[in-house]
């Protein structure tokens, strides 16, 4: 590959507008550095008995054909201080207006609670 081609290429790359960096882990893309992390934790939480099991990027559909995908619905082998044995857990390096917007109407239709998890709070 020339250098001309290679430059072109890393032209075309497109940025994330928030500095979010995609990344792997186990076959899997993320879309940040703290989803990956999140999901590395939840993991050793898994192995340490604490919850049954996690799923990932679980979409719920909205009114008006809107489509909000949470990052991770954990089940917990144990209930919580609230009595909940289901967590829906949102990985957010920063909190948008289309976000909020979309978790509220979220949290009116389904019966769930979206708990947002930044960067230090596990």
């Amino acid at each position: 590959m020339k250098l001309s081609e290679y430059r072109a290429l890393k032209a075309n790359k497109k940025k994330n507008k928030f500095g979010a960096v995609a990344c792997n882990r186990d076959g899997i893309r993320f879309h940040s550095k703290l989803e990956r992390a999140y999901y590395d934790h939840l993991l050793l939480l898994r192995n340490a008995g604490k919850i049954k099991y996690f799923l990932r990027q679980v979409p719920l559909h909205l009114p008006g054909n809107i489509r909000y995908v949470i990052d991770f619905v954990v089940f917990w082998n144990i209930i919580d201080l609230e009595g909940d044995e289901v967590d829906y857990i949102d990985v957010k390096g920063k909190s948008t207006q289309v976000y909020l917007n979309k978790k509220k109407t979220a949290e009116a239709v389904y019966p769930i609670t979206i708990r947002e998890v930044k960067k230090g709070d596990f």
